[in-house]
């Protein structure tokens, strides 16, 4: 059997990740002196809530290659191989600390067999790639087999969200290409997308509902007409927004399964309150 490891940042909800037996590893939020697991000693509503009033934005580091050994170790007592997902390596540090992981791993535990995944996302994106790894794995499907279906995902889903500022990702260092957006702050609601593994800008509107909209016409453009798609609605305390955002996506798209989540708070911390997203994938001509 073949189980399935990511990170946090995944986003994944966590009835899902109990129904499919994913090991899940937090990456830590350092607020002030103190440093804390994500979704274990922060969750997403009170950090949000407390996002709108700092002044200090928080800064957050991935798993160490002591805690994705940790959770390897875990996850292979209960399974004979492992195939663990990161967010992009070109936005974090998780890749790397986690191969170096699975190197130890193989020197410890010689019988189990571990790949790496760098899926080139973030949030669901990223949770997509890695709940269709785990069913595959349920499904018997042998570690390559589950590596290829984390890949083929991988590749498949887009990622678009919007926010009310670009001043989280501005501050957090995490603005990637969509620098040039920087200087409309105040003025339009910033369309962000990830390509090639590092955050893009794809476009910019007036108002949430043209934001919506034109989120909307991008995930068409990249699934392709008629596509079934799995989708999930993304956002960080935005569930009125998030709800509108839903509403036209499966109005003009063919969702053969969508859920609703909410950002980690190590990802929270660099999209702010307010963001709402969407990541989906092709799942299949209609």
């Amino acid at each position: 059997m073949v189980g399935v490891l990511t990170d946090t940042t995944a986003s994944i909800p966590q009835p899902l990740v109990n129904e499919l037996d994913i090991e899940v590893v937090s990456y830590r939020i350092h607020k002030g002196l103190d440093t804390l697991l994500d979704m274990v000693e922060v969750q997403p509503d009170p950090f949000a809530k407390f996002l709108e009033t700092t002044d200090m934005l928080p800064t957050t580091s991935n798993p160490s290659i002591g805690d994705y050994l940790a959770g390897l170790k875990r996850l292979a007592e209960r399974t004979c191989d492992i195939v663990a997902l990161t967010m992009t390596s070109k936005g974090s540090g998780a890749y790397q600390s986690c191969r170096a992981a699975v190197e130890i791993l193989r020197e410890r535990m010689p019988s189990v067999q571990a790949e790496v995944v760098d899926t080139l996302k973030v949030a669901m994106s990223q949770g997509w790639a890695v709940i269709e790894a785990a069913r595959s794995a349920l499904a018997g499907a042998n570690l390559t087999g589950v590596v290829n279906r984390a890949i083929d995902v991988a590749h498949r889903s887009t990622m678009v969200m919007t926010a009310d500022t670009l001043r989280y990702l501005y501050m957090g260092g995490r603005i990637g290409q969509a620098q040039h957006l920087v200087g409309s702050l105040l003025s339009i609601k910033p369309l962000i997308g990830v390509e090639e593994g590092a955050i893009v800008a794809l476009g910019a509107a007036r108002t949430r509902a043209k934001a919506y909209a034109r989120m909307v016409e991008i995930a068409c453009q990249q699934v392709g007409a008629g596509a079934r798609v799995k989708a999930a609605f993304t956002h960080v305390a935005a569930l009125d927004q998030v709800e509108r955002l839903r509403a036209l996506t499966l109005s003009q798209l063919n969702c053969i399964e969508e859920l609703t989540t909410q950002l980690s708070p190590a990802l929270a911390v660099h999209a702010g309150p307010g963001t709402v997203g969407m990541s989906l994938f092709a799942s299949g001509a209609a």
